[in-house]
């Protein structure tokens, strides 16, 4: 068991390791998009954030006219108790004041409300600037990954071109083994060579080079014989003379 367990997570690891190769790649031939859509994914947070920011700031208007309309009456209120008591009479001053105090009365109890939404209100606009900074500092961010990333694997490739380290589309990786192809043929082909003639008496095949080859020295070595018998004639005998 422990066997099959071994082979079943270097299995794993192979393939895991091929999808990371994988998705490396698809990385890079993606990662000017993937960058891009980033900074799209931001905006798009941003958009909420608005529509968010939007609702609270709509909330908390409404609530504020309301608010302001309460502030409005206790105010009117206020000036008809004035004018009733200018007139000399307390009564209706008094029927002036009761309505103030419930105009005051709506305006505590909004004043809870109206400042939690101010304060939600605020938070989001400064959340939305804060974000809005981001986005254009992503987009600069962006625009300078993509060129470092552009240049980092043109250098890569220039690299591995010179260290003939390169991918199997590398035309000097192929080159070079186009060579070594070559140079396996001729050595298969010199062996072959080899074993043809292992059989040939070399010996005998050398005597008879040699005699098809001194032909014209055998020429030579008989006209000098030739010469060295006619100097050895003996001269002939002078005639006899008469006495």
């Amino acid at each position: 068991m422990a066997f099959f367990s071994d082979i079943f997570s270097r299995a794993g690891r192979v393939a895991r390791g091929e999808a990371n190769q994988g998705m490396s790649s698809i990385e890079d031939a993606t990662f000017e998009t993937t960058v891009r859509q980033t900074v799209a994914d931001m905006k798009t947070e941003l958009n909420k954030v608005v529509q968010s920011s939007a609702m609270a700031l709509s909330n908390y208007n409404q609530l504020d006219a309301e608010y302001q309309k309460y502030v409005k009456q206790s105010q009117e209120w206020k000036d008809r108790a004035g004018q009733a008591l200018d007139a000399g009479n307390e009564d209706l001053a008094k029927k002036a004041l009761a309505k103030k105090a419930e105009s005051d009365k709506q305006i505590a109890s909004l004043q809870t409300a109206i400042d939690s939404a101010r304060q939600a209100s605020e938070s989001l606009k400064n959340q939305v600037i804060e974000l809005k900074h981001k986005i254009e500092e992503g987009e600069r961010t962006a625009t300078t990954l993509v060129a470092r990333k552009n240049a980092a694997m043109a250098q890569r490739k220039v690299s591995e071109a010179l260290a003939g380290v390169g991918k199997a589309d590398n035309a000097f990786a192929q080159l070079s083994h186009f060579e070594q192809s070559v140079a396996k043929e001729e050595a298969t082909a010199k062996a072959f060579d080899q074993l043809a003639s292992a059989g040939k008496d070399s010996s005998l095949e050398a005597e008879f080079a040699q005699l098809q080859g001194h032909t014209v020295d055998a020429d030579l070595e008989a006209l000098k014989r030739e010469r060295m018998q006619r100097v050895q004639l003996p001269k002939e005998l002078p005639p006899a003379s008469n006495r």
